[in-house]
């Protein structure tokens, strides 16, 4: 097996995706996020990104496969193939604002809306018949609404402490997002064997995992 580029987004899913390679075999033992942003193993040369970057380097061709999560795909537009969904990294895609305005939120015809992901705002609510003013925040969108920005938030929700801790509420479930396995185009068509034999691992791995 040729060594395959791998890019591993940095944070709390470099971690994740080092325990399932680890448990796939395809890896011999742990690494850990330091300053290096390139690792070598025997089967991979990793490369350690910020998680908007990996789409990116996948569909660029410097990076065979990565791990990206859904939302940050949809977000991208990158042209990758989807081969395998991890389950890692779980959260949800919602619209929240304020509790009075939930029943506002079912009637709209346009919408003042804060989010890191301008894209999936504005695919979502155009496909709805609804205009978007879209104001893209790179921090804490929750601010938007608290300031008279916007009415509402597109964002990604875990555990939805952050939006009770500023007296918002989600108002829509837009769509969930796990961390896919993605390659690049070319490299799944010249890399065919190796590509698949490691999704084939991993996917073992979480059948297992789902009992």
């Amino acid at each position: 097996m040729s060594k395959l580029v791998l890019a591993l987004p940095k944070g709390r899913l470099f971690e994740e995706s080092i325990q399932l390679l680890l448990e796939a075999g395809l890896i011999e033992k742990p690494l850990k996020e330091g300053r290096k942003l390139v690792l070598s193993t025997e089967r991979f040369e990793i490369l350690l990104s910020k998680p908007k970057d990996v789409p990116m380097l996948v569909e660029s061709g410097y990076a065979d496969l990565g791990v990206s999560g859904f939302d940050t795909i949809w977000e991208s537009r990158k042209e990758v193939f989807e081969l395998l969904d991890l389950g890692i990294g779980y959260c949800k895609i919602c619209i929240a604002g304020f509790p009075e305005g939930v029943e506002r939120y079912k009637n709209l015809s346009s919408i003042k809306v804060a989010t890191k992901y301008p894209n999936i705002a504005r695919e979502y609510f155009e496909k709805r018949g609804i205009k978007p003013f879209i104001y893209t925040l790179n921090g804490s969108v929750e601010l938007a609404p608290l300031i008279g920005l916007t009415d509402y938030i597109l964002d990604l929700v875990q555990t939805g402490r952050t939006l009770r801790e500023n007296g918002l509420v989600v108002v829509e479930e837009i769509a969930e997002s796990t961390a896919r396995l993605i390659a690049n185009r070319e490299s799944f068509f010249l890399k065919n064997g190796d590509i698949l034999g490691i999704t084939r691992r991993l996917e073992e791995v979480l059948t297992l995992k789902r009992g």
